[in-house]
C-alpha cells in the first residue's frame, strides 16, 4: 500500500456456513444426526481504496454487509477472500501498533461501564493506550469542548440519554487521537438534534485531526450532511461517480426514494476529505 492510501481493500469478501432446521422435536433430532448447512455470502468481493483524511459512508439494508466489512477492517473477523492493508497493518493480525491508531464505535454496543460515570471509563482507556497525562488532559477538554460533555462525564451511564451516551462513547474512542475512524451506526434512534450535533462533531473531528472516518448508516442525510460529492461502489459490481443531487435525479424510483437503489446493496461513499473474532454480522 501506497503512503497515499490509508485503507487499501482488495477483492475483501467474507462467508459464513450457518445451519438450518425446521421446526419441531423430530427436525431437532434428525438435526443431530445429519444437519442441513447453506453458504452465506456477507461481503462479496469488495475492492476500494481510501486517501488520508476522506470520511467514507456505507450506506445499506439490514444484512448488506456493512458491520461485517467494519469488523473485517478493524481486525475482529477475519475474512474468506481478499486482501485489506490499514495503516500499513493486517488488520486481523491486531498488532499492538495498529490497534493504537484505529478506534471502533458501534452505535449498539457499550464500551463505556454501565453503572459508573463515564470520566471512570475515560480514566480506564487513559491507562489501556498509555496515554501522557498532559496529552489525556489536553485532549478531554477538546472534546468536552467539541460535544459539551460537561454536565454529563460525572453521572453514571445508565442515566445518561441514547443521544448523550452516544457522545460519551465517540469520546472515549478518540482520547488516543486514532488516525482511522470506524463508526457503525453512530446516529441509529437519536433524535433530529442528537443526529445534527454527531454530524457536525464528526466533521469538524476530521477538520482538526485530518482522520480517516468509516461510518455505515441508515440515513441518507448523513450523506448529504457532510458532502456533497458521492462516489458509490455497489459490491461486487462497478462502481459510479456523482453527486447527491445525480442520486435524486438519476431515474423515477431514484426520485420518489433516494435511498432505494442504494439501499439494495452496500455502497462505498466517499463524503468529506481534508487540505480475530471470527464470527459476527
Amino acid at each position: 500500500m501506497g503512503h497515499s492510501c490509508v485503507i487499501d481493500v482488495c477483492d475483501l469478501g467474507k462467508h459464513y456456513t450457518v445451519s438450518r432446521r425446521d421446526a419441531g422435536l423430530k427436525a431437532a433430532l434428525r438435526s443431530v444426526v445429519r444437519r442441513a448447512t447453506s453458504e452465506v455470502v456477507a461481503v462479496d468481493g469488495i475492492t476500494f481504496h481510501l486517501a488520508p483524511g476522506e470520511i467514507v459512508g456505507f450506506l445499506g439494508s439490514n444484512g448488506a454487509g456493512k458491520t461485517t466489512t467494519l469488523k473485517m477492517l478493524a481486525g475482529l473477523l477475519y475474512p474468506t477472500t481478499g486482501t485489506a492493508m490499514v495503516l500499513d497493518y493486517v488488520p486481523w493480525r491486531r498488532e499492538r501498533a495498529f490497534l493504537q491508531q484505529i478506534a471502533l464505535v458501534m452505535g449498539q454496543r457499550n464500551q463505556l461501564q454501565w453503572d459508573i460515570p463515564a470520566i471512570d471509563s475515560f480514566v480506564l482507556n487513559q491507562a489501556i493506550y498509555r496515554i501522557d497525562p498532559s496529552a489525556y488532559r489536553r485532549t478531554l477538554g477538546e472534546l468536552t469542548d467539541l460535544l459539551d460533555l460537561g454536565p454529563l462525564l460525572t453521572k453514571p451511564v445508565r442515566t445518561l440519554s441514547l443521544g448523550e451516551r452516544m457522545k460519551c462513547e465517540l469520546a472515549a474512542a478518540l482520547l488516543h487521537r486514532p488516525r482511522v475512524l470506524f463508526l457503525d451506526e453512530p446516529t441509529i434512534g437519536l433524535d433530529v438534534t442528537s443526529q445534527r450535533r454527531i454530524r457536525t462533531f464528526i466533521a469538524e473531528y476530521n477538520r482538526r485531526n485530518e482522520a480517516t472516518v468509516l461510518l455505515t448508516s441508515h440515513y441518507m442525510a448523513d450523506v448529504e450532511a457532510l458532502s456533497r460529492r458521492v462516489s458509490s461502489f455497489i459490491v461486487g459490481r462497478s462502481s459510479s461517480m456523482g453527486t447527491c443531487a445525480n442520486w435524486h435525479n438519476a431515474s423515477p424510483p431514484t426520485r420518489r426514494s433516494p435511498c432505494r437503489h442504494l439501499m439494495q446493496y452496500p455502497v462505498l461513499l466517499p463524503l468529506a476529505r481534508s487540505s480475530p473474532q471470527k464470527r459476527g454480522r
